[in-house]
């Protein structure tokens, strides 16, 4: 590649190596028993869409250290769309989605299998479970033997270790917190480190820390990272109440249905009157998941409250934020181009 960003080469580049990469486990699967041809199937398939954000940022962490263009470190950076992979397919589980990028979530493709069996719903969901995992482990089965350097992989170990902590912290407080009092506050701590960080943040540091690049540039690099991997998060809540599913490929109302806390939700308790906080309680309290049009209703307060522009603002904040960071930093001028145009392709867009 050369310094010239071309996202849709590198887009190209990754799945290149994903695909191969997953033909090859899935042909592994199937030399155990053809009866696993299911599970074979999804793992060629469940990593097969996505922007390659997370590749990118790890590639441009690289370069930002000033190191040039490498297959084997696009090899480790596309282990970070495998965590992602893994983190969807647990995601959608948790929350019994029924669709992502206008297809069936794993569980839900289980479900359809179409010998009898016992259980459906419950071999569905172990199944996907265990897709979910071994998409987690071949991530770092992809990273450790990206033909990197030994000296230069040990760098990441650390960070290989915060980053599936944090990554199940978020998930955790997620669950936690869901049917609790909204709060903003709680809200942003649980997108920071459910999605931001592995999102941005540590590709980033992954990158820098491969390349060797000194503390102070890393430093900068999380400056950059942060605020934009929650800005990235706050555009997908949006995008999931008040984008056009034929865009997202996502279930319409399902941050609702499941009761999410997301900070569209705080803010929008934040700006309710005792009424309307009673419609809230109604709508999305109790056992049973709401009803469509109870749904509805609240997805039209939080218009009438003006959630979606107060998300829009921090989501302007905290882009500015990032890429005012780049500024500061001395940059190869191809890392800086790259880094200011991800900066906008995460948080500006409609899918």
């Amino acid at each position: 590649m050369s310094d010239v960003w071309a996202p849709e080469a590198f887009k190209t580049r990754t799945d290149t190596v994903l695909a191969g990469f997953l033909d090859d486990e899935a042909a592994e699967l199937l030399a155990v028993d053809d009866a696993l041809d299911p599970l074979a199937e999804a793992l060629r398939t469940t990593a097969r869409h996505g922007k390659r954000l997370r590749a990118a940022f790890c590639y441009w962490g690289w370069r930002a250290a000033g190191q040039p263009d490498s297959d084997a470190l696009m090899r480790a950076a596309a282990a970070m769309e495998l965590v992602h992979a893994a983190a969807v397919v647990h995601d959608d589980l948790i929350d019994d989605s029924p669709l992502r990028h206008g297809r069936p979530t794993a569980h839900h493709a289980f479900a359809t299998l179409p010998h009898p069996r016992r259980r459906p719903r419950e071999t569905a969901r172990a199944l996907a479970l265990l897709l979910g995992d071994h998409l987690m482990a071949l991530a770092g089965r992809l990273y450790s033997e990206s033909g990197l350097p030994a000296a230069y992989l040990s760098r990441g170990r650390p960070l290989w270790a915060a980053l599936a902590r944090e990554l199940v912290a978020g998930e955790a407080l997620e669950i936690l917190h869901t049917g609790g009092l909204p709060d903003t506050g709680t809200s942003l701590k649980v997108i920071r480190y459910k999605t931001a960080k592995y999102t941005v943040e540590q590709p980033l540091l992954l990158g820098a820390l491969l390349a060797g690049a000194p503390a102070p540039l890393r430093e900068g690099l999380s400056r950059y990272g942060l605020p934009l991997g929650e800005a990235f998060q706050l555009r997908d809540d949006l995008l999931g109440l008040f984008g056009d599913p034929a865009r997202t490929g996502k279930a319409p109302l399902d941050d609702l249905r499941t009761g999410r806390p997301t900070v569209l939700l705080a803010e929008t308790w934040s700006a309710a009157g005792p009424a309307q906080r009673d419609l809230l309680r109604r709508a999305l309290a109790g056992d049973r998941p709401p009803e469509a049009d109870a749904l509805r209703e609240v997805r039209a307060l939080m218009a009438e409250l003006g959630a979606p522009a107060r998300v829009e603002r921090l989501i302007a904040g905290r882009v500015e934020e990032a890429v005012r960071t780049l500024d500061e930093l001395d940059l190869p001028r191809a890392a800086h181009r790259a880094l200011t145009d991800l900066a906008h392709r995460a948080a500006v867009r409609h899918h």
